[in-house]
């Protein structure tokens, strides 16, 4: 446990250094700052660090009013920051959901459902996940549908898969959104019939999953800020004093403003504004995205701690089994015979004319994209902006760029692009199976960190929760990185050994990384004077233990702007 930040007696200082409001000495420092790596003891005045360095030098902030904190040797970094995550969607989960883990087979899964279902009798819809994205080719159904309808009694069931892109409901959900025998696939979307029939089996991908979520309630005004105040405890117990909402819709944008004025939101927040509020403009619209419309949400949600300079546009979908990532070559065929190379949700004349637009308005963009054929859709697009517009000095993303051709990992350099990596899944686990058996083994070769960071180009990292991971935990993902191997044991190998990264990069990933793509990397990200007092303590020292215990460290300590936010009990 950590000593007491305020109990210790201050030496007396003089003159204009005294008084730092908090002093903390006695440690081991890991700064990300290149001329000084390492340091002793820090000090805060007023949220920044007016001092890093020597636990000699440290004394002339020391005055009467100091609160001094030593840590006993214990390792203190940067704050982390997560660059891929829906944390109001992942906490709401928690407390309004029907959780359960995407590790579940199918009676497992139904066992589940019977209990959330017991727990809210009165409920009209039940929302909840996630199923494993190859959980219907593991264990083939006649009927998803007939499964759920055994056990949901009167309420409408819509349970999300690992990917957050496709659908499993019950006849009753069906019935409520106006899904039939006679109903057509939308664009960019299959809605899964039974064998030998039109008659849905409960299954919807893509485009059709999202109509289908469209029809679930909104949360009041008052749910939405109590998961914004629970996504930043959780988060503050994992370490992190910045996350980027990889696809914040307007009522969650208006909720984390709201907090932030009510001067509860310890966290910097970036926004990825959703490119439309409707389904069916976000899934194989041809209408250009009203940059207008973000420009005016953009103002009216900025706030001390909210920045909300980015949009998200999703490219395809996911490399599953369900096949909807756009890959330049075909998928194996399905159990059907089909060979199909994915779905693009947007054609790539309109996504370069759209990204130019909010480019010249000041946008980040961020890009799903986890098929090598989507990427290279969204490299054009980022290369087309960087012609109209000159260089902007904004930093596009694409999100999940699992797969990149060979011919397209040196662009993300020359375009200043970054590859965000994304779920922390980059070792041997249920779900990478689930992509093999849908691209052949050429799709272990995911994730090509150790390739593009070789070519200079920029890189982030995020956890996608509550998608494919159970939490937001970077620790497991540091690990990943550094091994390959799943953290967990629970899944034997390595996936692409060659694509390891060193500790050191692992950790710039989680920090001033992260800090560049929320646009913040002159305020947080490193420990350095000048700079936000964004800290944490941790239970060890990440350079002196083996690469498998990376993902066992906890967090003693959060502090953000100087104030302490988290203590582990």
């Amino acid at each position: 446990m950590l000593a007491s930040a305020g109990s210790i007696v201050a030496r007396q200082s003089s003159g204009a250094e005294a008084d730092a409001d908090l002093v903390l000495h006695h440690a081991a420092i890991y700064t990300e700052d290149i001329a000084q790596p390492w340091a002793q003891a820090l000090a805060v005045r007023q949220g920044r660090l007016v001092f890093v360095g020597t636990d000699r030098d440290a004394a002339r902030f020391i005055g009467h009013k100091t609160n001094i904190l030593d840590v006993h040797g214990q390792m203190v970094m940067p704050g982390l920051i997560d660059a891929h995550v829906h944390p109001v969607e992942g906490a709401r989960d928690r407390v309004l959901g029907c959780e359960f883990s995407a590790r579940l087979k199918p009676l497992e899964i139904q066992a589940a459902l019977k209990n959330c279902v017991a727990a809210r009798p009165a409920a009209v819809w039940i929302y909840g996940g996630h199923w494993a994205s190859a959980l219907f080719d593991q264990y083939p159904l006649a009927s998803p549908r007939v499964l759920l309808d055994e056990v949901s009694g009167g309420a409408a069931v819509v349970l999300e898969d690992d990917s957050e892109h496709n659908a499993w409901l019950n006849s009753k959900a069906l019935a409520l959104i106006g899904i039939d025998a006679a109903t057509p696939d939308p664009p960019s979307g299959h809605i899964l019939r039974e064998s030998g029939t039109q008659t849905p089996n409960g299954v919807l991908l893509e485009h059709a999953a999202m109509i289908a979520f469209s029809h679930l309630p909104a949360p009041t005004d008052g749910e939405q800020r109590d998961a914004v105040r629970e996504a930043a405890r959780i988060a503050h117990g994992f370490g992190f004093t910045g996350l980027k909402d990889a696809y914040t819709f307007a009522a969650e944008a208006r909720a984390y403003r709201a907090v932030d004025q009510a001067g509860e939101l310890n966290l910097w927040v970036a926004t990825c504004l959703a490119s439309s509020e409707t389904p069916s403009e976000t899934y194989g619209s041809a209408a250009p995205i009203d940059v207008t419309r973000l420009e005016r949400l953009r103002d009216e949600v900025r706030s001390t701690h909210v920045f909300s300079d980015f949009v998200k546009i999703i490219l395809d979908g996911v490399p599953t089994p369900a096949r909807t990532a756009a890959m330049l070559h075909p998928y194996l065929p399905d159990e059907h015979g089909a060979i199909s190379s994915g779905m693009l949700h947007v054609g790539p004349e309109l996504l370069k004319s759209n990204l130019i637009a909010l480019d010249r308005a000041g946008f980040t963009v961020k890009m799903h994209a986890a098929g090598d054929g989507s990427v290279r859709e969204g490299l054009d697009a980022i290369e087309a902006a960087r012609r109209a517009n000159g260089p902007s000095g904004l930093r596009h993303e694409l999100a999940h760029a699992g797969f990149i051709s060979a011919q397209d990992l040196p662009r993300f350099k020359a375009l200043d692009a970054v590859a965000e990596f994304s779920p922390t899944l980059w070792f041997p686990s249920p779900i990478i199976d689930s992509i093999v058996s849908a691209v052949g083994p050429e799709g272990r070769h995911y994730w090509p960190v150790r390739t593009l960071l070789d070519l200079g180009a920029p890189v982030a990292a995020g956890s996608d929760w509550p998608a494919a991971v159970p939490s937001m935990d970077p620790w497991a993902g540091m690990e990943a990185f550094v091994t390959r191997a799943d953290p967990s044991h629970v899944t034997p190998g390595i996936l692409w050994p060659e694509q390891a990264i060193t500790l050191a990069e692992a950790i710039h990933l989680y920090t001033l990384d992260g800090a560049r793509t929320l646009r913040l990397e002159n305020r947080t990200g490193s420990l350095i004077a000048g700079k936000s007092a964004d800290f944490i303590v941790i239970d060890r020292n990440l350079f002196k233990i083996p690469p498998a215990a990376i993902s066992h460290t906890q967090v003693l300590a959060t502090y953000f702007e100087g104030r302490r936010v988290y203590a582990r009990k």
